[in-house]
């Protein structure tokens, strides 16, 4: 697989993105784990997406300088993203860096690993990749939270899917339509209701 490098033009020719990101960290006093937090962007263009990003985290954790991707689902990686103040240098790695991990550099104090949910993920799965990559308990890499969501989204529609197929079975069995033996034809329903002779 190739990736495609493009230079990206100015910063003053550069229009920053008006959306902030969408970003969760995992608390700074939790222990060490194999994702930092995660980021779910909206495209996949990278010189669009990056600058929003950069500026939210340069105060947080020091001036980022560098970020790596895998070229996997990045159809166009930059080699510099203008971001206010400072140019940072964007890199690819194929082989050696999770597809679905985004790793920041920064020049003061260290390196950290975001997960990148695909910007085409349903809200709920990516609020629930969200909430587990900065679990205190997690644990799994970035490709494995992702398998670890569309496992849990496609038990989740298997279920809606089996309900839905028992109420169309019940339905056309009578179910919604049928008529008890004691309604009446305006839908009520009148039921024997025992004496306490007969006993409850």
């Amino acid at each position: 697989m190739t990736a495609t490098i493009v230079l990206t033009p100015a910063v003053e020719d550069r229009i920053p993105s008006s959306s902030p990101p969408r970003l969760v960290l995992a608390p700074a006093d939790t222990a060490p784990a194999l994702i930092d937090g995660a980021w779910w962007p909206r495209s996949r263009d990278l010189a669009a997406e990056l600058p929003a990003l950069i500026e939210v985290l340069d105060p947080l954790w020091g001036r980022i300088t560098r970020v790596t991707v895998n070229p996997a689902f990045w159809p166009v990686i930059p080699r510099k993203v203008p971001v206010h103040g400072h140019v940072v240098h964007v890199g690819w790695f194929e082989a050696e860096q999770d597809p679905h991990k985004l790793l920041l550099l920064s020049y003061t104090v260290g390196r950290w690993d975001l997960l990148v949910i695909p910007p085409e993920t349903e809200p709920a799965t990516a609020a629930r990749l969200m909430a587990t990559a900065t679990d205190p308990s997690r644990s799994l890499t970035a490709t494995g939270l992702i398998h670890e969501a569309e496992r849990f989204r496609a038990a989740a529609q298997a279920a809606a899917d089996s309900d839905s197929f028992r109420e169309a079975f019940w339905d056309s069995e009578g179910g919604h339509d049928a008529r008890h033996p004691d309604s009446h034809p305006d839908g009520s329903v009148i039921g024997h209701v025992p004496t306490p002779a007969e006993g409850v």
